[in-house]
């Protein structure tokens, strides 16, 4: 290292490989930047010592990343040190697309004003150029498509690698419809950002040599989370291959690359010093956020990962407390020990002063899981806010089941019947709802049959004077009401009328086409199946599990004013996030790894636990249930997740699992949080 360097006033609070990291020029550089290792300040001082002292033109430095706000703080920081970075190109990688083809909008097909489709005006356009799908249909494959721009890939390539379910011949005809009504627009959609430049240049010499030229310094953060086409774009617009190219530094860990489904792909960093020979490769390992014992537990999980380049973080806070492993039996139980955790925490001791809410996070793998703490927090007042979704009762799919059900208990609820009665569709409009209403509200409130205001009696007898179409759907809707009250008096749990009415009514195959959030949305429905469970299926159990819901409901405005409150988000959502206090939950086969999972699906499971255990600064925790409530049919036994056994003796294990090859209980075993006596000492 330059040892004029050593002297700068901006570098000496950068550890040595950090500095080795900002003053690298000449060879392509990527930047290994574990988990808490500061690789922000390393990129933001990196523009501003590359102009301040390496005389780049800053309108020659181009720095991407993926967020608005992670661009705005780079900015932001590069400015702190060396103002002239405000006139260098700090952006997304789609508000970089904007521009250029804001620059060559005729040579890319573009109207000069040409403006920017979102995902609901794909879905739109794509329906007015083939009619024949639906709405659901188009969403499919306008997703699809999407993909296929990620991957670079034009409708006359293969595309049997994005197909999904769909024959890629039908797929690449729907693509073709859709381009070309794109086209005739004038306008471009997301994917377009980044695959009509990378075609622009590749056909276009003049261009590509007028890009290369004007960025002498390109660097790129977060690259492991770029896909095919932003890998494309950094190497076209670098001109690596092609003589003597800009210099390229890109910034990332392979060991949190977790977003494949969003066409992320891990083999980008990967193969980084293929596609770019000569590069150098610098590791940043020192770790500023958690403590060693939690790197530990980190690194025995991760390291079992095949594809990954490998780093070995160092813990700069110290040794810090061995994270603990509770198993316990049920998820019930599972809710009650994070409560008692978290509430026994807040209340303080005289050795200990009180912990805020806000310092504890609980984390699991799917949206449905949060929704037995959300049940457990509102019983205990525990304040929580759940990140990056909807409070689970707020859910389009939940609210779809509970409308049925408060319809099945009280037929005279129009909200309710409004919400149900044409979905999925059935042909039943606002004209025919409208008048259903109006034949309901004709009947005195008082009647001899008691049907006054009664929609389920005023849609039978409307059904012979409908149009033929709604009437068919009519009494398809009346059938699944009136099976489903019968049901109510057969005795047995609640959820089986629950399911019942999830499968007939043709909610669980219409939210479950959703390809984008199927998996989630099919998830939160049998959550609710498994939360009928406790009651009887009688109409008073169907009565008591509404009224149990709607007390939730207002409890939780209560979590609604921020401030002091625990976290409950899904382990995608906590990247880049970090907390004091962590709680992952769920480890268990079949919830986390999924059970579908193998092969390289299985090595981003890991990783995404890896990013969930580097999240945690001083506690870390990590239950698996012994049995969980599946799809309402009572207790299903789980097998604790490989990921345990791979981490081996770097928990603490509370508990015992019901399985052999996996750690071992050293603490008590049993039930609820009162049986966990070892936890009031950590």
């Amino acid at each position: 290292m330059d040892s004029a360097a050593e002297c700068l006033p901006y570098l000496s609070a950068l550890n040595e490989r950090q500095r080795a990291a900002v003053v690298h020029d000449g060879s392509p550089l990527l930047i290994l930047a574990g988990a808490g290792s500061g690789k922000t300040r390393v990129i933001t001082t990196k523009i501003a010592y590359l102009i301040r002292e390496k005389g780049v033109d800053p309108r020659e430095l181009l720095a991407v990343t993926f967020t608005k706000k992670a661009a705005n703080e780079m900015a932001a920081r590069a400015r702190a040190i060396e103002v002239r970075a405000e006139h260098a190109q700090l952006r997304t990688f789609h508000s970089f697309g904007a521009w250029f083809l804001r620059a060559y909008a005729e040579d890319a097909g573009l109207s000069k004003s040409f403006t920017v489709y979102d995902d609901g005006d794909a879905v739109t356009l794509l329906m007015k150029a083939v009619p024949s799908l639906s709405k659901q249909q188009a969403t499919r494959v306008a997703h699809r498509i999407a993909l296929a721009k990620d991957y670079c890939l034009a409708p006359d390539d293969d595309l049997s690698s994005v197909c999904g379910t769909f024959d890629a011949a039908d797929l690449a005809a729907f693509y073709t419809a859709y381009e070309k009504r794109l086209r005739a627009t004038g306008n471009a959609d997301f994917g377009d950002l980044i695959m009509l430049p990378v075609m622009v240049m590749q056909s276009d010499e003049r261009i590509r040599l007028r890009m290369t030229s004007r960025f002498r310094v390109i660097m790129v953060d977060e690259y492991q989370d770029s896909n095919i086409a932003q890998f494309q774009l950094l190497k076209t617009l670098s001109g690596a291959g092609c003589g003597d190219g800009a210099y390229v530094c890109v910034v990332g860990d392979d060991d949190q690359s977790i977003y494949r489904f969003r066409g992320a792909e891990v083999q980008n960093i990967l193969s980084f010093q293929d596609c770019f020979p000569g590069t150098t490769v610098i590791r940043l390992e020192q770790n500023y956020r958690s403590t060693a014992q939690i790197l530990e537990a980190a690194s025995r999980v991760v390291s079992n990962n095949d594809g990954r380049l490998g780093k070995t973080l160092h813990a700069v806070r110290g040794t810090g407390k061995q994270p603990v492993l509770a198993y316990v039996p049920n998820q019930e139980a599972e809710a009650q020990l994070c409560a008692d955790m978290i509430a026994k925490s807040h209340a303080g001791t005289a050795k200990s002063p009180p912990v805020p809410y806000s310092q504890w996070a609980i984390l699991y793998r799917t949206n449905a899981q949060s929704r037995s703490f959300e049940m457990e927090f509102l019983k205990r007042r525990i304040p929580y806010v759940v990140v990056g979704s909807l409070k689970f009762y707020e859910r389009e799919e939940v609210k779809d089941i509970l409308a049925y059900l408060s319809f099945i208990a009280n037929p005279r609820d129009e909200l309710a019947f409004r919400r149900i009665v044409n979905k999925p569709a059935r042909g039943v409009g606002e004209k025919t709802q409208d008048a259903i209403l109006a034949a309901a509200r004709s009947v005195p409130a008082e009647t001899a049959t008691g049907s006054g205001g009664d929609l389920l009696a005023a849609a039978k007898r409307s059904a012979d004077t409908l149009p033929k179409k709604a009437a068919a759907g009519i009494r398809e809707f009346v059938l699944h009401i009136e099976t489903a009250r019968a049901a109510l008096s057969d005795g047995g749990a609640l959820s089986r009328v629950v399911q019942c009415i999830a499968e007939q009514s043709g909610l669980l195959e219409y939210h479950r086409e959703d390809e984008i959030a199927g998996t989630n949305r099919e998830a939160n429905i049998q959550e609710v199946v498994n939360a009928a469970a406790q009651y009887a299926a009688t109409t008073d159990g169907l009565l008591s599990f509404l009224d149990s819901i709607e007390l939730d409901r207002t409890l939780t405005e209560e979590t609604e004013r921020g401030g002091d409150a625990v976290t409950l988000i899904t382990l995608h959502n906590t990247k880049g996030l970090e907390f004091p206090r962590v709680i992952i939950t769920g480890l268990e086969h079949g919830i986390f790894p999924r059970a579908d999972k193998t092969g390289a699906e299985l090595e981003e499971e890991r990783r995404l636990f890896y990013v969930g255990i580097t999240r945690a600064q001083d506690e870390l925790y990590i239950t698996s249930c012994a049995y969980r409530t599946v799809f309402g049919h009572g207790y299903t036994q789980m097998e604790p997740s490989v990921f345990l056994m791979e981490a081996g003796d770097a928990f603490r294990v509370i508990g015992e699992p019901l399985h052999g090859n996996l750690p071992v209980a050293r603490g008590a075993a049993g039930g609820g949080s009162s049986r966990f006596p070892e936890l009031a000492k950590t």
